[in-house]
This record gives C-alpha cells, sequence and structure tokens, in this order.
C-alpha cells in the first residue's frame, strides 16, 4: 500500500506527569505482521485508567502510546489470522497489550479483537467495551448476587456506574449509589440507583445504615479508593465484600487484615479486568451478554462527551476535574 495515501496519526508521551505530557504525533503504521490486523479506528474510548498509565500510576517502559481501548474497521490481516477479514467491524479493550489506542490506526494482535454486532456502532463500542465488560464481570462472576440483594455503588454517575446501575436492577438489587454533585446525583437516579448518597455533605456510612435498616450491604463498589475505603467498610453488612476497582482519589493506606476481623469479617477484592477476559471464552461470554443487553435497550448507553484525538489534553483535564458525566469518547 502506498503510504503516502494516509497520515496517521497517534498520542504519544515521553515522561509521566500532567495531562500536558502528551503529544500529538505523526505515525508510520506499516503492514501487519502474523497474527495481527491493521485496524483503522472509529472511536477510542477515554476511561479514567488512562490516567494511571499517564502519571506514572501505572508503571509502563517510555515512550508509549496511550489508551488501552477502541473500535474501527479492519483495513488488513497477518498471515494466519482466521477469525477476522478485511471491512470487519471490531472492538478492544485490555491493559498493556492494547495501549496505543489514542490513534487513528494501528496494528494490533487478532486474539484481543471481538467483532461487533449489527446492532451496535463503533461509537458505541468505544464508549462501553471496557466500562461494559467491567459491569459484566462485577455483576456476573465476582459474586453471587441474590434478588433482594443491595449493594453500594461509589461514583454513580461515572461510566462504569451508570451501567453497573442498569445491570444490578436487571438482577433485582436495591442499588444504593455516591455522588459528588446532585446533577449526577440526578442522573443516577434516572439510570436506576434507588438512593443516592452526595458524599460531598453527607456521611456515607451513616446513611447506608439508615437505608438497610442498621444491616448494611451485601456488597460495595469502590472506584474511589482513599478517600472512601473506611467508609466502604463500614457500610457492609456482616461477611460483606468490597470490591475495590479503583483509586481515583489516590491509593488505599496500607491497613492490617485484622481491621476486616473487626469490621465484620468481611472480604475484600482488587480486580482487574484483564483477568476475567483471559479466557476468551470468557471474554466473548460477557461481551455476549453484554451486547444482547444494549441491543435490546435494557442497558443504555450513553455518549455524554465527544473529544478529537488532538484535544486529548484537555480530555484528561476535564476528567481528572471530575468533569465528564458517563462516558466519553474520541471520535477519529
Amino acid at each position: 500500500m502506498d503510504r503516502k495515501m494516509t497520515l496517521n496519526k497517534a498520542i504519544r508521551f515521553y515522561e509521566t506527569g500532567t495531562p500536558e505530557v502528551m503529544r500529538y504525533e505523526d505515525i508510520d503504521v506499516g503492514e501487519p505482521a502474523a497474527g495481527q490486523v491493521r485496524l483503522r479506528h472509529v472511536a477510542a474510548g477515554l476511561n479514567y485508567a488512562d490516567t494511571y498509565f499517564r502519571d506514572g500510576t501505572y508503571q509502563i517502559p517510555l515512550s508509549n502510546g496511550m489508551g488501552v481501548e477502541a473500535s474501527g474497521v479492519i483495513e488488513a490481516v497477518g498471515e494466519g489470522v482466521t477469525d477476522f477479514k478485511i471491512g470487519d467491524r471490531v472492538t478492544y479493550t485490555g491493559f498493556l497489550n492494547t495501549l496505543g489506542a489514542y490513534s487513528t490506526a494501528r496494528l494490533i494482535s487478532a486474539d484481543v479483537l471481538i467483532k461487533l454486532p449489527e446492532e451496535i456502532s463503533c461509537e458505541t463500542a468505544a464508549a462501553m467495551t471496557m466500562r461494559g465488560l467491567t459491569s459484566a464481570y462485577l455483576m456476573r462472576r465476582i459474586y453471587d448476587f441474590k434478588k433482594g440483594d443491595t449493594i453500594l455503588l461509589h461514583a454513580a454517575a461515572g461510566g462504569v456506574g451508570l451501567i453497573v446501575a442498569q445491570w444490578a436492577k436487571l438482577l433485582g438489587l436495591t442499588v444504593i449509589g455516591t455522588t459528588s454533585s446532585d446533577e449526577k446525583a440526578a442522573i443516577a437516579k434516572a439510570y436506576g440507583c434507588d438512593h443516592v448518597i452526595n458524599y460531598s455533605h453527607e456521611n456515607v456510612a451513616e446513611r447506608v445504615r439508615e437505608l438497610t435498616n442498621g444491616v448494611g450491604v451485601n456488597v460495595v463498589f469502590d472506584s474511589v479508593g482513599k478517600d472512601t475505603f473506611m467508609s466502604s467498610l463500614d457500610s457492609l453488612k456482616r461477611r460483606g465484600l468490597l470490591v475495590c476497582v479503583g483509586t481515583a482519589s489516590g491509593p488505599i493506606p496500607d491497613f492490617n487484615p485484622v481491621l476486616l476481623a473487626m469490621k465484620g469479617s468481611l472480604y475484600i477484592t482488587r480486580p482487574a479486568l484483564a483477568d476475567y477476559i483471559a479466557d476468551p471464552a470468557e471474554k466473548q461470554a460477557l461481551a455476549n451478554e453484554l451486547f444482547d443487553h444494549v441491543a435490546s435497550g435494557r442497558i443504555k448507553i450513553e455518549i455524554n462527551q465527544r473529544y478529537e484525538l488532538k484535544d486529548a489534553v484537555q480530555a484528561h483535564r476535564d476528567l481528572e476535574a471530575r468533569k465528564t458525566i458517563g462516558s466519553s469518547i474520541f471520535v477519529i
């Protein structure tokens, strides 16, 4: 292929730090090696986890690309790729194995790709592959939920929060959400939260006890970390489970595990999506369940913020300033 035909762009960074370390650059994509495809991106996901790569929370070799999730159309397939062909619409999410999603096109291993059903657009896919698969394993693999169970969902108006809230209602759960503002609280309620606690001026654990008649919740999903860790433990019922899904406010301080005994023989897990989609069959099963809910309208995915790739610095500033609601994407 004549390389002059398409000028490709990507966001790269050479040192860790504030959003300004990201650079918008020309890249040469080249031809796929064995087991790879060349993918033309249509949209890329903007995830809070991206900031962890950029600021050094997740340590990776530099220089490097940015972003781990995108969707698009296959332009070329390498030797030995049998599951995909030119023209297929696909999506992907990952970790180190998919870094480089903030780009107009790229080479990528075929085994991370998920074929998109016709009913789901590339934009919707980029807004929900990571968030949707995360929600899928949180709701379907971590805990054996029974109808009538109660969960506490921190950051209920975030990208994962809005999907988990909807999925939880499909499972017959009571959902107590937390948000930082009344505007976000209204959105969380619209997506299925039965109760919303504004953590900027309410005591979360106290309110949870009131709402659960003193019992506490079965499971807490905590993506905030340092600021909410103790109140999350204090919100759980005896032998309840704290799922630490992120640390937006900073890392959880060291603690002695005897604390878990003192607070009711609690369980705690810090899962990563990668370990729940490592098995291709399980990844496909979770994706199918997610796509089915979305295609049928049972779970709604709204894209609340759209950015151009060249505006990645501003996009990260908005994320870190808590200005975004729900899902954000880059439109390529």
